[in-house]
């Protein structure tokens, strides 16, 4: 087995009528699911915050959700709650093949640092452990779908690039928030990196 699938963040808060709801976002979940039969390997990540999250506008007085704010790690995004652990919101879409899965790896559980990477929280070196994981099965190629394209599932590509993965995303099983032109700056980024964007 050398190739796996990893499946970001299918979650009801990212889904229509969610609290961070994603355009679309429940349309690639049977895509999803039939691709899973062909990899060796499946991974989800579930977004899965704590009430007191720092990325959450109204933990922060007076701010409003999508404004950007300067955190030790660097700039942070402010978002609306959403994925708060134990949640119906952070559970995953309901129609989404979870049995098959692998691994789950939850993240962004640390208050004080957001996590959009499969790999790495925002600081870009605490891990989350997925490397090692895929490493000590033989994973030497990925591809990527879920939620949302210009976050979530790009910092995982990028990151997966960067460790010496080969790496392409699914882009018919992904959905975007394009907040401000993310999506395209996103794009170049993974293209530059190597990604291919399938």
């Amino acid at each position: 087995m050398t190739n796996a699938l990893i499946v970001i963040d299918v979650q009801n808060d990212f889904c229509p009528d969610g609290a961070l709801a994603v355009t679309g976002g429940d349309a690639i979940v049977a895509g999803i699911n039939a691709a899973m039969a062909d990899f060796g390997a499946v991974v989800l990540t579930q977004d899965w915050h704590p009430a007191d999250h720092s990325s959450f506008a109204d933990n922060h007085h007076g701010a409003v959700p999508f404004s950007v704010v300067e955190m030790p790690y660097g700039a942070q995004v402010l978002w609306p709650r959403h994925c708060v652990q134990g949640t119906q919101g952070a559970a995953f879409h309901a129609d989404l093949n979870s049995d098959r899965a692998d691994m789950v790896i939850r993240k962004g559980f640390r208050a004080g640092i957001d996590s959009y990477s499969a790999f790495f929280e925002n600081d870009q070196k605490t891990p989350t452990g997925l490397e090692g994981y895929l490493r000590s099965r033989g994973v030497t190629d990925l591809v990527l779908a879920g939620l949302a394209t210009d976050f979530c599932v790009a910092f995982s590509a990028l990151d997966a690039a960067r460790l010496g993965f080969g790496v392409s995303v699914r882009m018919d099983l992904c959905r975007a928030i394009d907040l401000e032109g993310s999506l395209a700056v996103m794009v170049e980024k993974m293209r530059a990196a190597g990604v291919v964007l399938a």
